[in-house]
């Protein structure tokens, strides 16, 4: 049997206490701010007792969906300082809607529904939300529930692992021809701001992003034997990044014109100890020579897509851009082609000869 009791909060709001009592089994009640809420409570709570789902631990009966929340967010998230900001967002928009569900009741159907909200809604600037944006949505769930599972006890199992991830778009690729890359150079180099060229042309030479390009350090440049080092990457690994050809010469007389008052490569002339900001330069350019649909993370696109058509491996463009994984550099495998029929040519005439 159960039953709903409406009262008064302090702030005037109402609140929905439900309550079960069933033959064999202790008292369960929840309190909601929805009606609905806990009318849906009661449901599945009542399917989950007489299926004998609902008192898998005590730990799970003890600890709420918000408990999980703040404890992720208080102790596992500061380990992860790349992606503390976005998944606390994210794990706060989870909470505020199955923050109030013991954990034992987060059912796989409940979280169901929340991804699928998820994906009809829209982003702070209007738009849907992608499938990649609600997949890393699910990723943050999926690491709190499994951190609950193996460190905590608080569950003998994830309740994501039951539930679909959209599938998500293919990686873009998105590389200058010959043509757009002569007119980019061309308008960069035109540009009132000085900056701008020398920055493009180290990120199409190297496949640095841009955060990791803007964060540069004269300390991490070695202009006697052509490389830099970047400390701050995605993967939080340090990459070695070899300097050659234009970029390597741009770099040596951008040396000679340093400021002394800032460790930048490229400071803001307003505040010379951050990073210069080059959105409205680069936009301009792009605009100038008529390039369509090209953003600035493009143009480490266009370093893989080069490497790839003059015969590098997957591997290599995945070391040189800083990738983990062959995963990521996949997507430019069919711009390779001709370096694989090569080597498979190769390989033939070596066994079989002129055959």
């Amino acid at each position: 049997m159960a039953r709903i009791k409406t009262r008064t909060a302090k702030d005037g709001t109402p609140r929905y206490t439900a309550e079960i009592r069933l033959k064999g089994y202790p008292v369960q009640s929840a309190t909601f701010k929805r009606k609905t809420d806990a009318n849906k409570w009661v449901q599945d709570t009542e399917s989950a007792i007489r299926e004998g789902r609902h008192f898998k631990t005590v730990e799970s009966k003890k600890h709420t969906f918000a408990d999980l929340a703040d404890r992720y967010i208080k102790d596992v998230l500061p380990g992860k300082p790349k992606q503390e900001v976005r998944q606390k967002m994210q794990m706060e928009w989870w909470k505020e809607r199955m923050g109030v569900y013991a954990l034992a009741d987060v059912t796989p159907a409940l979280i169901v529904q929340y991804r699928d909200e998820l994906a009809s809604g829209t982003t702070y600037r209007g738009t849907q939300r992608s499938p990649s944006t609600v997949v890393r949505y699910m990723a943050a769930l999926s690491h709190a529930f499994s951190i609950a599972v193996k460190e905590w006890g608080w569950l003998d199992d994830s309740p994501t692992r039951k539930v679909k991830k959209p599938t998500e778009a293919r990686g873009r690729v998105r590389f200058l021809d010959d043509d757009e890359r002569e007119r980019l150079l061309t308008a960069c180099q035109a540009s009132k701001n000085k900056q701008l060229y020398p920055c493009v042309i180290l990120a199409l030479s190297s496949g640095m992003r841009q955060g990791e390009l803007m964060g540069l350090n004269w300390q991490d440049v070695n202009l006697k034997d052509d490389y830099l080092i970047l400390h701050e990457t995605k993967n939080g690994d340090r990459r070695r990044v070899p300097l050659s050809g234009l970029a390597l010469t741009l770099l040596k007389e951008h040396n000679k014109i340093r400021r002394i008052d800032t460790t930048l490569l490229f400071p803001s002339e307003r505040n010379p100890q951050k990073p210069i900001n080059l959105r409205s330069a680069f936009e301009y350019a792009i605009e100038r020579a008529g390039i369509k649909n090209f953003k600035w993370h493009d143009l480490r696109h266009c370093t893989a897509s080069y490497l790839a058509m003059n015969g590098a491996s997957l591997a290599e463009i995945a070391e040189i851009l800083g990738h983990k994984t062959l995963q990521m550099v996949k997507r430019y495998s069919h711009l390779s082609d001709g370096h694989v029929s090569n080597v498979v040519a190769s390989m033939n005439s070596k066994i079989f000869g002129g055959l």
